[in-house]
């Protein structure tokens, strides 16, 4: 994953599903590391609404996004060995050492390591999921569209208010 010179989709425009489904799932997490770009460390944990949603935490929760489908649903691994939280909502929870730098190399290492979990499968392989029972690769991928994108979305309406402020 580099910058915004790598999106992929426009590029697969007439691909083969798999392709397009990645090229979208990419451009999505292009879309979240770019939610810190040019933030301080402040900035990036400012609250502007009730809840836990930060550019900060949104970075930090889809680190457990990544996690949740890709290590523990496809390759099997408990929540333990993956790192992540057993309750969602702690996944937005920043701690002192969280910065936009380490928030990122956290980011891109988790897709790293799903893409690679990813490879070996085709989208019709099954995944069991804790409370939804098997699953395909598909719609990991799909869900992970929608998911990505939503607090992409969260992010940029947050991010453009808190650049107004300067």
């Amino acid at each position: 994953m580099t910058g915004a010179d790598d999106y992929r989709s426009e590029r697969a425009l007439v691909a083969d599903e798999r392709t397009q489904l990645e090229a979208f799932v990419h451009d999505n997490r292009l879309e979240i590391l770019a939610l810190l770009d040019g933030l301080t460390d402040e900035q990036a944990r400012r609250h502007l609404v009730p809840s836990l949603t930060t550019p900060a935490s949104i970075v930090k929760h889809c680190v457990f996004v990544e996690k949740v489908w890709f290590h523990v649903t496809v390759a099997g691994m408990s929540r333990e060995e993956a790192g992540i939280p057993y309750d969602a909502d702690e996944s937005w929870i920043l701690d002192d050492t969280d910065t936009p730098e380490s928030l990122r190399a956290d980011y891109l290492a988790a897709v790293r390591e799903a893409e690679q979990i990813a490879s070996g499968l085709a989208l019709d392989d099954l995944a069991l999921h804790n409370r939804r029972g098997p699953l395909t690769l598909r719609w990991i991928y799909a869900h992970l569209v929608e998911e990505l994108a939503r607090h992409v979305g969260h992010g940029d309406i947050l991010r453009e208010q808190i650049l107004a402020e300067v």
